[in-house]
């Protein structure tokens, strides 16, 4: 029997759910419940109906809040198959739209707003039926996403998705350590010391499997932390420094102009 090219499940949350990834696109739902969302590179909060769309290999993990802890949420998931995806149905003229949706799932994309409720009603749906009404409904879905008024891209750098490193593990392990310590500082022989490496010899195994040096790799997921809080927040940006790992103001901003092309305070206008 032929694996289905998407189906529809509704899950109770592992509260101790671990960083991981897969080989499907995911449409993610979760129907209740807060706390801390990581796709890619990219920590942010989340709440009640958080809507994301995620593409083949990218790392993704949500830690729920202590009260979510106690009453795990429900989660309702579509997985599409990647063979589908990219098959030359979905490349016809009249889904571009929907071909580029999928191209900008590979960094992760959020949902907001009140069509969040229309694409679970959608989903619900399409878990019942069969045939050529399936898959015209899981067109009509996709369609939807695509007038999303509200979308933001997650994940600062999308080239560094787990499908590009030979040592999987030992590069997950690293991934897992840094976004959970990003407010700390993060010393190069400790993470080294997880892989059982001088520093030396992990910065070129770094280098060689990510395209760019550890410490760099930080850097961007800082400053994705801190644009996320500029964007999504009141936070004074002296705090949102600290917040992101930096004690100096001063670096603080250098860093995330050499990344974002303009300053937080710039950055924070120009969003809104």
């Amino acid at each position: 029997m032929e694996e289905k090219s998407f189906s529809v499940q509704k899950q109770g949350y592992e509260v101790y759910s671990v960083i991981h990834a897969h080989k499907n696109y995911e449409l993610n739902l979760m129907t209740s419940g807060s706390g801390k969302r990581i796709v890619g590179n990219n920590i942010s909060t989340f709440e009640n109906n958080d809507l994301i769309l995620i593409g083949p290999d990218l790392p993704h993990n949500r830690e729920l809040n202590e009260s979510g802890k106690n009453n795990p949420p429900e989660c309702l998931i579509l997985s599409i198959s990647e063979n589908l995806v990219n098959d030359n149905l979905i490349r016809i003229q009249e889904l571009e739209s929907i071909r580029h949706l999928f191209e900008r799932a590979m960094s992760g994309i959020a949902f907001k707003g009140e069509g969040v409720k229309l694409i679970e009603q959608q989903m619900m749906r399409l878990e019942k039926l069969q045939g050529c009404d399936r898959f015209i409904a899981l067109i009509k879905l996709l369609t939807s996403l695509t007038e999303f008024e509200e979308q933001e891209i997650l994940s600062l750098t999308p080239e560094l998705t787990l499908s590009n490193y030979k040592d999987l593990e030992q590069i997950k392990t690293v991934y897992d350590f840094v976004l959970r310590n990003i407010q700390d500082t993060i010393l190069l022989d400790t993470v080294a010391g997880l892989l059982h490496m001088a520093p030396g010899s992990f910065c070129r195994f770094f280098k060689k499997r990510t395209g760019k040096s550890f410490m760099q790799y930080v850097k961007d997921i800082r400053i994705s932390i801190a644009s996320n809080m500029l964007s999504n927040t009141e936070k004074p940006i002296a705090q949102i420094s600290l917040e992101s790992g930096y004690n100096n103001l001063a670096n603080f901003n250098f860093y995330f102009k050499s990344i974002m092309k303009m300053t937080p305070s710039e950055y924070r206008k120009n969003f809104r």
